[in-house]
């Protein structure tokens, strides 16, 4: 057994698994984890743990019989990256077996004990023994989840970025154009180094949307999956801001756009490596990766305007995308071109009703100034910076990346000069 993380102060790990839905995992790498269980709420906690998206990559095995059952079943067999140990005996005994057990683990493995007792002295003895982490039962799924993944993820190292997915409940809803608005003033109002990345690979608008014509984007990475690296994703990328970077489609018909479901699973996985925010720009299509990248995000943007089809389509993605994601926020979504004159519209508070929860902005229909933004190549801020739909995306920005602040104002003319007389 090798020390990796320090486990929780038992008072901290005695908790019920109180951790919130908005909370941010990163996910698991492809690993092996074997618990051994003595109780069956353990197991069935763990069990639905291995079925959480970001423990879609390790590979989980579970078997009853505790600490007992472990020592039987690696005097003869390699063991896991990560062993998951429950026993309900006293402090002594659990001691004991995890030092007879540390006769047949290999280098490198971690250990995750859970036990009964909030005892201070057991904490200690099971940290020089180089026990990873100890949780105290009852446990819940999102401890399981967040002690696992919590393994790989070094204290130095940079945070994994967050996904965020914006998909239109229908096609020409303005999901695209809310995306990279969206994207833009993550980028520029927090600051926070972003990649917008268009899934439509032949009929994509972001190109347009940023006045971007790069030579290549998203098509070299999808089908070059040997070649994926951050290294490779990094050329790809077209910098349309400071902080902003795009990874383009090709928006052509050469070719037919038909992928497996993993098909853009690397490409996410470095991309996530590199910057602390992806906003994917998700088209209207249901199909196995269109699924998959849905639920395999941090967060979800449902676009639709205010017609029944947009209200049945926004209910069916969002209650399928709950039951997939039990552990994780729901989704959330929007209402975009409200307001168009004499058009019959579904009231926001029957979207409400039936979604259970208020739509997170209510965009009107703005058609001068989204289509100016559209001809110009350029976002709504840089249109008018001070109209109530910008604000509406500065917010939105803020929600969806779990900042209520602002990192850092905008410089005014005089900032300059105000910062040398305060200093």
């Amino acid at each position: 057994m090798t020390k990796q993380t320090s486990p929780a102060a038992p008072e901290e790990a005695g908790h019920a698994d109180t951790a919130d839905r908005d909370e941010h995992i990163a996910p698991a790498p492809r690993v092996s984890v074997q618990a051994f269980c003595e109780s069956v709420d353990t197991a069935a906690a763990i069990q639905a743990a291995g079925e959480d998206r970001r423990m879609a990559k390790a590979h989980l095995r579970i078997q009853m019989g505790g600490l007992t059952a472990a020592i039987e079943a690696y005097q003869s067999s390699p063991t896991p990256n990560v062993i998951i140990l429950e026993s309900e005996t006293r402090s002594e005994d659990i001691l004991k077996a995890l030092d007879q057990l540390a006769n047949y683990c290999d280098a490198g493995t971690r250990v995750i004990v859970i036990g009964r007792m909030n005892d201070v002295m057991l904490y200690r003895e099971l940290v020089r023994r180089g026990v990873s982490d100890y949780l105290i039962s009852p446990i819940g799924v999102l401890q399981i989840v967040r002690a696992v993944c919590g393994l790989f993820s070094a204290p130095d190292a940079k945070p994994v970025g967050r996904v965020i997915a914006v998909v239109g409940a229908k096609g020409g809803v303005g999901a695209s154009t809310i995306a990279h608005n969206i994207a833009f003033s993550i980028a520029r109002d927090l600051m926070l180094d972003s990649v917008v990345t268009d899934l439509d690979l032949a009929f994509g608008t972001a190109g347009l949307d940023f006045n971007q014509d790069p030579a290549q984007g998203i098509a070299e990475a999808v089908f070059s999956p040997d070649r994926i690296d951050t290294a490779f994703i990094d050329r790809l990328l077209a910098k349309c801001t400071d902080h902003l970077n795009l990874l383009a489609a090709p928006a052509t018909l050469d070719r037919v756009y038909d992928f497996g479901a993993d098909a853009f699973e690397a490409i996410f996985d470095s991309l996530r490596a590199t910057v602390p925010c992806v906003v994917l720009d998700v088209p209207h299509q249901w199909t196995g990766w269109t699924k998959q990248t849905l639920v395999g995000a941090d967060e979800i943007l449902i676009v639709a305007t205010p017609d029944l089809a947009n209200l049945r389509n926004t209910k069916n993605i969002y209650d399928f995308l709950k039951a997939a994601r039990p552990n994780d926020r729901f989704p959330r979504y929007c209402l975009n071109q409200v307001g168009i004159p004499k058009r019959p519209e579904i009231k926001a508070a029957d979207f409400a009703k039936a979604l259970d929860g208020e739509a997170m902005a209510i965009i009107p229909f703005e058609p001068q100034l989204f289509g100016a933004a559209a001809n110009n190549g350029q976002m709504i801020d840089e249109i008018s910076s001070g109209h109530r739909t910008a604000e509406m995306f500065r917010q939105l920005a803020q929600e969806l990346t779990g900042r209520s602040e602002p990192k850092k104002q905008r410089a005014g003319f005089f900032s300059p000069l105000l910062e040398k007389l305060l200093g």
